[in-house]
């Protein structure tokens, strides 16, 4: 599973814990199995447990609770998510001050008639 997939899980999660599969597959816009996946790997890794709390007529509803070791573990991915994501937008900002300077010395290479700047 990636950090990204971890972290907003275990973020939802401890946010809303009472949620159905399908409403976390639909918050996180992946599909019903992927989330059951997921589910299921944070269990076998201990970082959740999983809680029956009534019992419906047509549904079981389930509480997902962060174990210590799920909040140690959302500790973890929240730092490697957010490093990775300023690697990112650094990445971004060089693409677009290449960009700059392409759209720059663009105009001197077509022909007059052929080009107006929009920026």
């Amino acid at each position: 599973m990636q950090d990204e997939t971890t972290y907003k899980l275990l973020k939802l999660l401890e946010a809303e814990p009472h949620l159905s599969q399908r409403e976390i597959a639909q918050r996180m816009g992946i599909s019903l199995g992927k989330t059951n996946y997921c589910l299921k790997s944070l269990m076998e890794k201990g970082f959740i447990k999983v809680r029956n709390f009534c019992r419906a007529s047509r549904k079981r509803p389930y509480l997902y609770y962060l174990t210590p070791a799920g909040i140690e573990e959302k500790a973890r991915v929240t730092y490697r998510f957010l490093r990775y994501k300023m690697q990112e937008y650094e990445r971004l900002k060089q693409e677009i001050r290449e960009l700059e300077v392409e759209t720059r010395e663009l105009p001197a290479r077509l022909p007059a008639s052929g080009f107006k700047e929009s920026m």
